[in-house]
């Protein structure tokens, strides 16, 4: 499924650790920055989620919360987290089923035929649901220009 901006966003439910989910639709009323990355403990996506980090209350500021997805289990996302001292929420899609659905799934990453990540993507959804960016690098080095989705989420307010 291919996501067109001006579309509902595809709700889903995910798990953060083993006894806390979320979901898309909880966040109704605020602006949705969905970072995905493929992986945790990996240089680039740690340049990048702590880009994330540093600007965290900047986008608090502009009525939204950013949401890390990668496919790692919980607890690897939980001892990155604490690692990186990070404390906005990362949501684990250890199913791929949101990379499926937001059209981000990266095949055979680092050439591990069969092995399904995310690819290094960021969709921003507003606080009715709808999509309003989708970036999607083909190239998992290339990072997301961050000014270019501040504005995006700051042309939501």
């Amino acid at each position: 499924m291919a996501i067109t901006v001006g579309q509902p966003a595809p709700d889903f439910t995910l798990y953060e650790n083993p006894a806390t989910q979320h979901s898309l639709s909880d966040y109704r009323g605020k602006n949705v920055v969905l970072a995905f990355f493929p992986g945790a403990f990996t240089g680039v996506c740690t340049t990048e989620m702590c880009a994330f980090r540093d600007r965290i209350a900047d986008f608090g500021g502009l009525n939204a919360v950013v949401l890390g997805i990668t496919v790692d289990p919980p607890f690897s996302q939980a001892a990155w987290k604490a690692a990186n001292n990070v404390d906005y929420t990362f949501l684990s899609d250890y199913q791929r089923e949101v990379v499926n659905a937001y059209d981000v799934a990266l095949n055979n990453l680092a050439g591990m035929q069969g092995y399904v990540s995310a690819k290094r993507a960021v969709t921003i959804v507003d606080g009715e649901g709808i999509v309003r960016y989708h970036w999607v690098s083909e190239v998992p080095t290339n990072e997301p220009d961050y000014d270019e989705v501040r504005a995006a989420v700051a042309a939501l307010n």
